[in-house]
């Protein structure tokens, strides 16, 4: 039977950079187990102090955006800057079976190969959003690890995708060539919370649809409210295959971490991130508890065939499985 790892001797190991602690305590806060929770619990105590010195990003576009190859070309000139980047690509989990493909790691080949990089492809179950549930303390642990550029690939554009803006510090939305009529297919929300557009493939024959697909990005995002007083939101274009506009990109993103950070704004986002975190997990620990109380348990399955079957409205039924969680009739 295994049992779980000692918190402390794991906490050691990551802060020392070790690559095996780093994934084994991944693999701790990914854990459902109830131990493992518990020890999950007691590394984050030990790895907190040592976190929140990285910039954090959020990357998320429309398929066929190329976001794979446009992070692997900006991890590629992070590395070139002196800075160690560590990527967690959150990857579909089958609404049917719960398994994922998991294949970051062959997208981006050349970034994978770097020991001065962390690339750690994670399912994003059922969590809303296409983020893994523990993938805000994932992005800690690499914090304490020494990794100083945190970048969140999340699934594609959607209305859950607003997920990934609650735990990083510029959320960018990587999009393709084709003009400002596109924004009408991605959902507002997405938009009005982007700190930077970047229009990818802007090479060869698609260069001047690219610019020109700027430009009419540039004229809808007027009609919209920018996500910070303190940030006008900019277009930039690139061509992450060519790896150019890439440094221009990590200019935009250093330019937005200082204005943001004199502002005071950085310390209120991170510090309302960790407010939301906190009421999130108290929201998912008492729907797990709920479902684990043996009351509940005993009783769900004839309170789900009332509701498939149409005999008991679904607010009932939720409403009595709670009072029978807190003891009541």
């Amino acid at each position: 039977m295994s049992t779980s790892p000692d918190p402390k001797a794991l906490a050691s190991g990551v802060l020392a950079g070790e690559r095996r602690a780093l994934a084994r305590a991944i693999t701790l806060i990914e854990s459902t187990r109830p131990d493992h929770r518990e020890a999950a619990e007691a590394l984050m105590h030990e790895l907190l102090p040592h976190t929140g010195r990285s910039v954090r990003i959020g990357i998320t576009g429309v398929p066929g955006a190329g976001k794979s190859t446009f992070i692997e070309s900006f991890g590629l000139h992070v590395l070139e800057m002196g800075k160690r980047p560590a990527v967690l690509a959150v990857d579909p989990s089958s609404p049917r079976s719960g398994g994922s493909i998991l294949g970051d790691k062959t997208r981006m080949e050349d970034l994978s190969k770097d020991a001065r990089a962390f690339i750690r492809p994670s399912p994003s179950g059922c969590t809303l959003g296409g983020v893994a549930r523990r993938t805000r303390e994932a992005m800690l642990v690499c914090e304490a690890a020494g990794f100083d550029v945190i970048v969140v690939e999340t699934v594609g554009v959607g209305q859950s995708e607003t997920a990934v803006a609650d735990m990083v510090d510029m959320f960018l939305l990587v999009l393709v060539p084709g003009g400002g009529d596109e924004l009408q297919g991605i959902k507002k929300g997405i938009v009005e919370l982007a700190d930077a557009i970047i229009v990818n493939k802007a090479d060869g024959d698609l260069a001047a649809a690219a610019a020109r697909a700027a430009r009419d990005y540039k004229n809808a995002l007027h009609l919209l409210a920018p996500a910070s007083p303190h940030w006008t939101v900019p277009v930039l274009t690139c061509s992450a295959l060519a790896r150019s506009g890439i440094d221009e990109v990590w200019a935009t993103i250093a330019s937005h971490h200082d204005t943001m950070d004199k502002a005071g704004a950085l310390a209120e986002r991170r510090a309302a991130q960790a407010h939301a975190w906190m009421w999130n997990e108290v929201s998912e620990t008492l729907l797990q508890s709920l479902r684990d109380d043996p009351r509940v348990e005993l009783m769900l399955p004839e309170m789900e065939r009332g509701v498939a079957a149409g005999r008991m409205a679904p607010g009932s039924a939720a409403r009595q499985l709670v009072r029978t969680f807190r003891g009541q009739r």
